[in-house]
């Protein structure tokens, strides 16, 4: 069965993605993943079998229709490894990069032996233009770490060359009860934006013996900033091939802007989509309107426990 317009189905199956996807919980890390965020010279954690490395662009200043998008909006790179079969690690990433940066940081990917998998926008009417390449990779932790270093080089390179960072933009004012309650799950404050990530957990993935998870990059999320009165909303959403136009017809229904569609993996199964988007207006109009895009996913798997 697919999510139906009966309300109290569709709520049933989204209440079983949302309390599936709150297992993250922090672990001990292991030793050589300190050795990677050490290696790169970055922050991370490690969650749910994962480690997560951070890779923000605090160097931007980024505009969208003339408005500050601050960083954690949607300009944070980053890259995950988990364990695999035999013994090595498998890597997923998504980096962001200006126009200039594109090509040299894929060669530095491709010369040293890693993957791109997926190179797009995410946004409309920002300036300056900002790219998201997806990047994957298999090795021990410590030859993946040496073998990303070269594109990270490129990354920080351009970041130390920018001007000093703007002043700290003011605290939010906006009602973030009402945005989580409304889409149905709990979100974070970073700095201006409140996040709202919500997993797939109905989608079992698996790459080279790893299994993907939101952590990996299999997940949904949307981060606002503003005001209640004027805001912004940008996310992604994570969808099954099916789940993908009556998706399309929820956030345009809604007024929410498409800004990119595509995939983000190569050689998993099953193939997921990722669809991009962002809308600007009061926050609980823009929060209904995600919700709405929301419940078109899932299916029998996620009854599933």
């Amino acid at each position: 069965m697919m999510w139906s317009f009966r309300p109290a189905a569709g709520l049933l199956v989204f209440t079983c993605l949302i309390v599936t996807g709150r297992g993250a919980h922090a672990q001990e890390m292991p030793a050589e993943y300190k050795a990677v965020l050490s290696s790169l010279g970055k922050t991370g954690d490690f969650k749910d079998g994962v480690l997560k490395v951070n890779i923000p662009r605090n160097d931007l200043r980024v505009t969208i229709k003339g408005k500050p998008a601050p960083t954690p909006f949607g300009f944070g790179g980053w890259v995950a490894l988990t364990a695999g079969a035999e013994g090595l690690q498998v890597m997923m990433g998504d980096l962001v990069l200006t126009e200039g940066e594109v090509n040299p940081v894929m060669s530095a990917i491709l010369d040293n032996g890693l993957e791109v998998t997926a190179l797009h926008n995410h946004f409309f009417y920002e300036q300056p233009r900002v790219f998201y390449m997806h990047v994957h990779g298999r090795g021990t932790a410590e030859d993946l770490a040496r073998r990303l270093k070269p594109a990270i080089a490129i990354i920080d390179k351009a970041a130390a060359g920018a001007s000093p960072p703007a002043a700290a933009s003011p605290a939010q004012t906006m009602n973030t009860a009402i945005l989580s309650e409304t889409i149905g799950h709990p979100g974070e404050q970073n700095g201006p934006v409140y996040k709202i990530t919500i997993g797939r957990p109905d989608i079992k993935m698996q790459a080279h013996g790893a299994n993907i998870n939101s952590r990996m990059g299999l997940n949904t999320w949307a981060a606002f900033a503003g005001t209640d009165a004027d805001a912004m909303v940008a996310g992604d959403v994570a969808m099954l091939e099916h789940e993908l136009n009556p998706v399309l017809k929820a956030l345009r229904a809604n007024g929410i802007e498409v800004v990119a569609i595509h995939h983000h993996m190569t050689d998993v199964e099953p193939q997921v989509i990722f669809l991009h988007y962002f809308g600007s207006g009061p926050a609980a109009q823009l929060a209904k309107g995600v919700r709405a895009a929301i419940a078109q996913l899932g299916g029998p798997a996620a009854h599933v426990k």
